[in-house]
């Protein structure tokens, strides 16, 4: 099974949004732009918010499985996917690849 490597690459935040729509939190996300973590096995790294997990999980576990070329060559790499969180305030990118 392959190792699929995880770098959040950006965040975008939608104060807009946050003012109009969203209760006050005073902390949202721990991620930081460049982090990354390695999935063995296709599970979810220690440390990578359960959230995002979710949205990228079938991605990871097809890359694990060797399988890609999602969407009939949507990425450059093939073996990769560009996945973000489902944070509608403040979402993360993630840049999904499998690494040897």
């Amino acid at each position: 099974m392959n190792k699929v490597q995880i770098t959040a690459l950006r965040q975008t935040v939608y104060d807009d949004l946050m003012a109009q729509y969203e209760n006050p939190i005073e902390h949202a996300c721990d991620v930081k732009i460049g982090q990354q973590w390695i999935s063995i096995d296709a599970q979810r790294p220690e440390g990578l918010c359960p959230s995002a997990w979710e949205v990228m999980c079938p991605f990871v576990e097809s890359l694990a499985h060797g399988e890609g070329n999602f969407f009939d060559g949507w990425m450059q790499n093939p073996m990769s996917a560009m996945i973000s969180c489902n944070d509608g305030f403040r979402p993360v990118s993630f840049y999904i690849e499998v690494v040897k």
